[in-house]
């Protein structure tokens, strides 16, 4: 009876061991809609992407490794047909220049997408309502692999199609 009652309470904080992970595990992901904080002051900057791969929604904004910004929103421009991303700024980062680059990178080898800035060397900052024209789309992993076999296979048809050609002449000059 000891040890049917030490086996509930050992399940019974198991279970809320497991409910207390899942929650901390919701409010740190980026792409979940819980946040324990408020909303953050800043200033919000846009720039358009021909691919932004699956940059999302509270992705981070970093320049050399530190976070300085989100992604706040993202939406398709109907005339150029872009990804135009919105994004905020933490106050305190106030004198990013504005010619600065914005590329879409990856955390790690197969990571979540992030924007990393590069800065440029204006005298002017950027600002509330302000545009980053300098970008880099997100490199999809899928269409390099699709191009690299693409490539090897035309190669392959073209060196067997050769030698093929080679090996019909040398049999023509023989005759």
């Amino acid at each position: 009876m000891r040890a049917n009652r030490t086996l509930e309470i050992g399940t019974g904080l198991f279970v809320l061991l497991g409910f207390a992970a899942l929650l901390f595990l919701t409010t740190q992901l980026p792409s979940s809609g819980l946040r324990l904080s408020g909303k953050k002051q800043g200033y919000t900057v846009r720039a358009e992407f021909d691919n932004i791969g699956d940059l999302k929604v509270g992705s981070p904004v970093a320049m050399s490794g530190v976070r300085v910004g989100e992604v706040t929103g993202i939406a398709l421009d109907g005339h150029s047909y872009k990804a135009v991303v919105t994004m905020r700024f933490d106050n305190q980062y106030n004198q990013i220049p504005d010619d600065s680059f914005a590329a879409i990178q990856t955390q790690g080898l197969l990571g979540g997408k992030y924007i990393g800035l590069s800065p440029g060397g204006d005298d002017q900052f950027l600002k509330n309502g302000s545009t980053i024209d300098q970008t880099q789309s997100a490199i999809v992993l899928e269409s390099l692999i699709n191009k690299f076999f693409a490539n090897y296979s035309s190669s392959k048809s073209a060196d067997s199609g050769a030698a093929a050609a080679d090996t019909q002449s040398k049999s023509e000059s023989k005759k």
